[in-house]
Parts: structure tokens; C-alpha cells; sequence
């Protein structure tokens, strides 16, 4: 398993400002996200839980998950939650040409736009992006969103007991927090976002989309 940070460094959000790592407020506002969707069955029960707690939430959705998943797809947006774009294949964007990578995006891009959504918000996958595809990106009219609290559930070799303390220790008002709607995180994350979801209601926090 790679090196990765829970809570982001203040010295990494400076030197790559151009990038969204939290959206501090005064409001108690908090950004729930999940990547790799959508997911038979793992979306579906994330949307329940969401539900539950009246949660709205931002999924940064794979392009060919898209195309093989409609109908969660469109749930999704029904249920009123944001739409962002993880690239259609999951890509790496440190070892991808910049033209395969932003076509790719595109790709994305146009398996959202199929459902009359348009979205001009991007995660890369795995937060790997090199300084020039990020600058055409944003010449695009995208924003790239990354995050400030990684709850890991993506990491088998961790207890759900830390990843829940992952969240929880770490939450503040404009936290842009990271879940894995995806099978690799589904331990993990059915035990975690829950009492997350608990543990937000509990300290009065509230639930922000990102556009």
C-alpha cells in the first residue's frame, strides 16, 4: 500500500492552491464524497444511508461505471446529490500522456452530459495529476477537487475502527471528506459511514453538495 495522508498538510495545500482541498465556512458546513461509482448494490445502500439522515453528498463517478450502471446513475441524481468526473477509466494521471488523460476526462464528461447533467468538477483518481494537465483542465472550466480528511476505507490492511477514526478525529467545518463507493472499500465503509453520518448529526454539522 502506497504512503497517503489522512488529514492533508497545510504545506500541501499551499503549494498546489490551485486545487480545492476544503471550503472553509462559519456555517458548520461539511462535504461528504465518494468516489468510484457507481456500484451495484454498494451505491445503492450509500444512498439509503444517506437518506436516513437527510445527507446530501458529491459522487465522482468513472465514466465506463457510468455507461455499465444507468440506473444507479440516475438515482444518484435524483436523490439530488452532485455528479463530479473521476475520468472514464480510472486513470493515473502520473503515468498517462496529457492528451490520453483529458480525453479520457472528456469521455466522462460525455457518459454524464447522456443524462442531462453537466458537471465541471474533477477528482483525479488516486490524486495523481501533473501540472499541466491540471492547467489545461482548468482552462476547461474545471474545478479539481481533492480533500482534506481521506477516510482510507479503500485500505484492507486497516481495522473499520480506523477508519473510522480517520473521519472523526479529523471532521471541521469545510472538511471535504473521502469515501469508496466502490467493492475494495465496502469493509470498511459499511461500518464506518454510519456512525459517521452519527457522528455528524451529533455535532451539529451540516451536509454541502459541490458544485
Amino acid at each position: 500500500m502506497s504512503f497517503y495522508w489522512i488529514k492533508t498538510n497545510t504545506i500541501i495545500k499551499r503549494i498546489f492552491s490551485n486545487y480545492i482541498w476544503d471550503i472553509p465556512n462559519r456555517n458548520n458546513k461539511i462535504y461528504l464524497t465518494f468516489d468510484d461509482g457507481p456500484t451495484p448494490e454498494i451505491t445503492e445502500w450509500v444512498l439509503e444511508k444517506l437518506d436516513q439522515h437527510n445527507a446530501k453528498a458529491t459522487f465522482f463517478c468513472i465514466g465506463k461505471n457510468i455507461e455499465a450502471q444507468p440506473i444507479i446513475f440516475k438515482k444518484i441524481i435524483e436523490k439530488g446529490h452532485a455528479i463530479g468526473n473521476h475520468t472514464f477509466d480510472h486513470l493515473n494521471g502520473w503515468k498517462t500522456t496529457t492528451e490520453d488523460y483529458l480525453n479520457n476526462i472528456i469521455l466522462c464528461e460525455q457518459s454524464i452530459l447522456n443524462h442531462k447533467m453537466d458537471s465541471k468538477i474533477f477528482r483525479p483518481p488516486y490524486g495523481k495529476i501533473n501540472s499541466v494537465q491540471s492547467k489545461k483542465l482548468r482552462r476547461k472550466g474545471y474545478k479539481i477537487i481533492m480533500w482534506d480528511v481521506l477516510s482510507a476505507d479503500f485500505d484492507q490492511s486497516i481495522t473499520n475502527e480506523k477508519c473510522l477514526e480517520n473521519v472523526v478525529a479529523n471532521i471541521k467545518p469545510g472538511s471535504i471528506i473521502v469515501f469508496h463507493d466502490s467493492q475494495k472499500a465496502y469493509n470498511n465503509l459499511k461500518y464506518a459511514l454510519p456512525k459517521v453520518l452519527d457522528f455528524i448529526d451529533k455535532n451539529n454539522f451540516s451536509y454541502e453538495i459541490i458544485t
